[in-house]
């Protein structure tokens, strides 16, 4: 009897499995090559995923009824993306600050969380535009940044299965151990190593920057389960099959980005944040 319960459990976490593989060898190779293109492609997709994030976030804190609340986010979102586009970077952060004072306006109820969801849209499209701004280093800086959220997703999910052991924070996210935390570190060391051996960048420097980033991006996945279990959500939509939605699959990397745009930004300037990354 026991085994009869167990089976039908495995055997829907191994069709899980699958068709997380299938929707992240799809969706994988395209955002690639849209960070290769860059430009108004890049900045277009992000917008489009930023947009995404913010009407999830608000589904999530019951704000999406309010469709004056939705439009000034999305207008907000929108016109940024066309400053950064022709390439005004400073008047793409004024109306994001607009955009978030309208969206302020707009709220009639859960303000505050409305708000918090703009930005935290806002700062993942920002961020991951300036990271690709960089013609020479942006690019590689924005795969760097990608593969070490992706190893440690990936490191993370096979070392907690796995391994399993204590819980990392079971009130946030009950599935989460401390060996897939350790998992996912080592996966981002992984990806720093793999840069250093083809000759693009330090090793030292890399494995710092990999390690920061790791522990940002699981931080950042923390983040997000914390508000869904606030609002009582599983996940905050089913638009990726295996995944979730937006939100689900992309926490860890807005937080990634949006710290290693800050990090290169201190480091260098607003023009030059790949390089600022990836030469110490």
């Amino acid at each position: 009897m026991n085994q009869e319960q167990v089976a039908p459990a495995a055997g829907g976490e191994s069709r899980n499995l699958r068709t997380r593989i299938i929707a992240a060898l799809v969706l994988a190779p395209a955002a690639i090559a849209i960070a290769w293109a860059g430009g108004p492609l890049w900045i277009g997709l992000v917008v489009l995923a930023a947009i995404g994030m913010y009407v999830e976030w608000l589904t999530i804190v019951g704000a999406a009824q309010e469709k004056q609340t939705v439009a000034a986010g999305i207008a907000g979102l929108v016109v940024s993306g066309l400053c950064l586009a022709l390439g005004h970077s400073v008047f793409s952060l004024v109306v994001l600050l607009l955009g978030a004072g309208a969206v302020a306006a707009m709220s009639q109820r859960s303000r505050l969380w409305s708000v918090a969801g703009f930005c935290y849209a806002a700062a993942a499209a920002f961020a991951s535009a300036q990271v690709r701004l960089d013609d020479a280093y942006g690019f590689v800086a924005l795969i760097f940044v990608m593969l070490v959220v992706w190893a440690a997703d990936i490191g993370g999910y096979f070392a907690g299965r796995g391994i399993g052991g204590p819980k990392l924070w079971p009130r946030v996210s009950p599935k989460k151990t401390w060996a897939g935390a350790v998992g996912g570190f080592a996966g981002g060391l992984a990806v720093a190593a793999g840069f250093a051996a083809f000759g693009l960048g330090k090793i030292t420097p890399l494995l710092l920057l990999a390690a920061f980033l790791s522990v940002v991006s699981q931080s950042g996945d923390l983040f997000e389960s914390a508000v869904k279990r606030r609002f009582g959500v599983k996940d905050s939509s089913q638009i990726i099959p295996g995944h979730g939605g937006l939100l689900d699959r992309l926490d860890g990397f807005v937080a990634a980005i949006v710290f290693a745009a800050l990090l290169g930004f201190l480091r260098g300037d607003a023009d030059g944040i790949g390089r600022a990354l990836m030469v110490w």
